[in-house]
């Protein structure tokens, strides 16, 4: 799923801005890679990807890869945003990261700890991809407590991000066993079904929840876990 990056041995300390923008470092500054580790104050790891079109970023504790999308800030500050629009890192002009989670919503600072690799789809074969589903739906009855089958329409050109999409509905099953309200949000979902579309979308009809995926945009090409849990509930 990734390619290694090799960190040149010049490589320092950049903006997250320089690196999307290809604003020219202040003298005496070093460039540090597009694809780079990160350890925030608290101690939570992950790895940020600037070296595609899309910003993206994993922390080390989940399989979920986030896609980011930057928005201006003051001060020419650059917040990046998932896709409910809520924020995950906050980049000042000056190189600073900020990373906001759920039990941080303030922020806590986090620092470059490194070189990483690069966060990308692989080709799936048909039997790769049905084993994908069945350690989802395994994931997901283990969180539940009952069984949750996954199915998918895939076509070659979809079985990764198919795949992908259903490792991220499983993880959001999971965490939503974890709140209090979690029986009840997850009483109606009998059902996980995951198929093809225009643009990335999920919604429950009736006990199934419907998961659609858009092929040609790769990692965004579907939801996060955050909408799915929405989708099912969750606020």
């Amino acid at each position: 799923m990734s390619v290694s990056y090799a960190l040149p041995a010049h490589a320092g300390p950049q903006t997250l801005r320089e690196g999307l923008f290809g604003d020219r470092p202040a003298p005496g500054r070093r460039a540090s890679p597009p694809i780079a580790r990160y350890v925030s104050q608290e101690g939570e790891a992950f790895i940020l990807d600037r070296s595609q079109p899309r910003a993206y970023m994993k922390f080390e504790s989940s399989p979920e890869v986030w896609v980011l999308r930057p928005h201006p800030a003051p001060r020419g500050d650059v917040i990046y945003k998932n896709d409910l629009g809520e924020p995950m890192l906050r980049a000042t002009r000056l190189g600073g990261l900020t990373l906001f989670t759920a039990q941080r919503p303030g922020g806590s600072p986090a620092a470059f700890a490194g070189g990483g690799a690069a966060l990308r789809l692989a080709p799936l074969s048909p039997q790769v991809l049905l084993e994908r589903l069945a350690q989802a739906s395994a994931k997901a009855t283990r969180a539940a407590r009952r069984l949750i089958p996954f199915e998918a329409d895939a076509s070659p050109e979809s079985s990764a991000v198919v795949a992908d999409a259903a490792i991220v509905t499983a993880e959001a099953v999971v965490r939503l066993s974890r709140r209090p309200d979690g029986r009840s949000l997850l009483g109606r979902l009998k059902k996980v079904k995951l198929i093809e579309g225009a643009r990335p979308a999920v919604a429950l009809h009736g006990s199934e929840m419907r998961i659609t995926v858009s092929p040609d945009d790769g990692l965004a090409g579907r939801p996060s876990s955050d909408r799915i849990m929405q989708a099912a509930g969750a606020r």
